[in-house]
């Protein structure tokens, strides 16, 4: 709980991670409470088709006469839930193959980091139309896509920093006591890569979002419901731009944009948190560096 509270006043003080909150808590509120304000989202055409912004439909109508307003809002949702969950997702596989890779070593070592770096060196783009087309565009599959393309940065990641923790004395002194490696793994690895996990997660969110519009927008992405990446793909594929409906595609386009900035800035106030020489370059080196979760990161795991 001190940690938490260590590194909450850390991250206050970072001006960029603040904003960042405060964007991304906008959107949250928007996918939570917005579709209880303007309603379930339209299967079927209920108003005229292609009308501009008026009172009565304050984004206008798209072409098959649903209010463009209740889509957004209710695309809002899948979004962000796919984003949260693919990274999620890719974080598991990545943080999972990079413990076991780098506390194990040898040819497990060898072979997994074989397998990441033909993933890591696939185009993530590419990769992710490939499966997409393949799978089928569901959004269970989409969010299956992007998890598969994006899990291969993590686990170097990981890897890197659990080569250097199983080399720490409390790992030995663990082993010595007997315990096995897949407890010394979760018990005493994963605590310590934790939060290094968090932070790569914040910076995975906007991207896996990001993705997951350009799947929609290219016609493989989530066809069971609406996106964002969906809408835009339909006002393209009506014309929107040349009928001047720009209602219809500018205020998805915008929200991918300020999320993706949002978790963008919350990831790199996270690596403050976890880096203090970072801010001690912010502050004018007036930070010592004992404080916050990068300098109480080995403390999780320590045998008392």
């Amino acid at each position: 709980m001190r940690r938490l509270r260590s590194g909450w006043r850390i991250f206050r003080r970072s001006r960029q991670g603040m904003v960042g909150l405060i964007i991304l808590t906008a959107f949250l509120l928007l996918a939570v409470v917005g579709p209880l304000i303007v309603g379930p989202l339209n299967r079927v055409a209920s108003f005229q088709q292609l009308q501009g912004p008026s009172l009565e439909h304050l984004f206008g109508t798209d072409r098959a006469g649903r209010d463009v307003l209740v889509t957004f809002v209710n695309s809002s949702q899948v979004s962000l839930m796919v984003g949260i969950l693919a990274s999620v997702l890719s974080m598991i596989i990545g943080a999972a193959v990079g413990i076991v890779s780098g506390y194990t070593g040898g040819r497990t070592d060898t072979t997994l980091m074989r397998i990441t770096d033909f993933f890591y060196v696939l185009p993530t783009l590419v990769l992710a139309v490939v499966l997409a087309a393949v799978l089928g565009p569901s959004l269970i599959n989409v969010i299956a896509v992007i998890a598969i393309s994006s899990w291969a940065g993590t686990a170097r990641i990981i890897r890197a920093q659990t080569l250097s923790i199983r080399e720490r004395a409390f790992v030995a002194r663990a082993r010595a006591y007997g315990a096995g490696d897949v407890r010394v793994m979760i018990r005493h690895v994963l605590p310590n890569v934790f939060s290094l996990i968090l932070a790569n997660t914040t910076l995975t969110v906007g991207s896996a979002i990001f993705l997951e519009t350009t799947l929609s927008f290219l016609g493989v992405g989530v066809r069971d419901t609406f996106s964002w990446g969906r809408m835009l793909e339909e006002s393209f594929d009506a014309g929107a731009l040349t009928l001047g409906l720009w209602t219809w595609f500018v205020p998805p386009g915008l929200a991918v944009v300020l999320v993706v900035l949002a978790f963008t800035l919350i990831g790199q106030a996270f690596d403050e948190i976890l880096d203090p020489r970072l801010r001690s370059r912010e502050q004018g080196g007036d930070d010592g560096g004992t404080e916050g979760l990068g300098g109480l990161m080995p403390a999780f795991a320590e045998p008392s």
